[in-house]
């Protein structure tokens, strides 16, 4: 397993995570047989935003013995008082909310406790009014939450509340569906959604990755929006090569669904190149760099796809891309213009005429 550090902290992230959405579906047994196994294999960061209240209690058990080897992520606004997951903001339920959950985790404290699922403006304000936001500051004030952090699937919204400074995490769904404008929660342009990434980087907020598949619609191409299907492991490097991410989280249903992931940690190079998107990718993103990194191997050794991220984050005010640039062995301005990546990338960037630009930027 490997592991991202939180900029706003020091923990260190497992690059893969589990979304418990769907193991409701699941026995009691499964889901602790499931929860086991993920410790064991290395994976320490679960989201806890669940589809039905069924997973709470086996988590309790498994965790008990290992509390602070992981981290994981609550939701003030989700509820469970029906047995099945509900969104509220409403401070009191809230709080039986909060209290039920920690009672059946078997913990007395929070790692990232997050301002749940908002989406628009008006949801954002029922929050503000209903006093959940006040009584999150206040969990934090205390020590029973550690870092606050914030779900939503709107770049335009997200960048508000971000303004804010509270948020050390944001939880947001990165795919190549959403990212092109296909699907349910596709909000945001191209160009929005990367510049949310880009802010997340610069400013030091860590991003978990929700619904990394679009609901496994990118993995069956009867369903898929491109007609075309995508693998799990492609879909998971995709998600981790976009800047700010620290980990993705996705769901799985049981034990096998588990062990189909974490293969992720010992597949291929070719088993993870998702490069295949630049052939249905819309025209709005030809020319945008992904750092796929597809065009390799240079010639030169310049490591393309880290050169224009440092480059794109610097333009962006991350004060410490300069710095990255600066300590790479080898810099854009060793470009001989060999056409070689231009031949190769999917998403016909130009990049000789890139690395002449970045060249001039950072002056070497």
């Amino acid at each position: 397993m490997e592991y991202r550090e939180l900029p706003h902290g020091d923990e260190q992230i497992s690059i893969i995570g589990i979304g418990s959405s769907a193991l409701g579906s699941a026995e009691e047994n499964e889901i602790e047989r499931t929860v086991a196994a993920a410790v064991e294999a290395g994976v320490n960061y679960f989201d806890m935003a669940t589809a039905t209240a069924r997973p709470f209690a086996p988590y309790g058990r498994v965790l008990s013995g290992c509390r602070s080897q992981v981290m994981l992520q609550v939701h003030f606004g989700a509820n469970y008082e029906t047995g099945e997951y509900g969104w509220t903001t409403d401070l009191d339920t809230v709080k039986r909310s909060i209290d039920w959950q920690l009672h059946q985790l078997q913990t007395d404290y929070i790692d990232f406790g997050f301002i749940h699922c908002i989406d628009s403006d008006e949801d954002w304000t029922k929050y503000l009014d209903g006093g959940i936001l006040d009584y999150l500051r206040q969990m934090k004030a205390t020590g029973v939450v550690r870092h606050i952090g914030l779900s939503s699937h709107t770049p335009s919204v997200a960048g508000r509340i971000l303004d804010t400074g509270l948020v050390d995490m944001l939880m947001f769904s990165i795919n190549p569906g959403y990212d092109y404008s296909q699907g349910e929660f596709a909000f945001g342009s191209a160009a929005e959604r990367m510049a949310l990434y880009r802010r997340c980087e610069a400013e030091g907020i860590g991003i978990s990755v929700m619904k990394p598949f679009s609901a496994g619609q990118l993995l069956d191409a009867k369903v898929s929006p491109f007609d075309q299907t995508l693998t799990r492991y492609q879909c998971l490097q995709y998600a981790l090569d976009k800047p700010g991410v620290l980990t993705v989280l996705p769901g799985v249903r049981g034990i096998d669904d588990l062990n189909d992931i974490l293969g992720f940690c010992n597949a291929t190079a070719e088993e993870r190149d998702y490069s295949v998107i630049g052939t249905f990718a819309p025209r709005e993103v030809e020319g945008m760099c992904v750092y796929c990194n597809h065009c390799q191997p240079c010639p030169r050794h310049i490591d393309v796809g880290l050169v224009n991220k440092y480059y794109d984050l610097a333009r962006v005010g991350d004060t410490l891309a300069a710095d990255h640039y600066a300590k790479l062995a080898v810099k854009a301005s060793a470009c001989v213009a060999c056409g070689h990546c231009n031949h190769r990338c999917p998403f016909h960037v130009d990049q000789v005429a890139r690395m002449a630009e970045i060249t001039a930027y950072f002056g070497q």
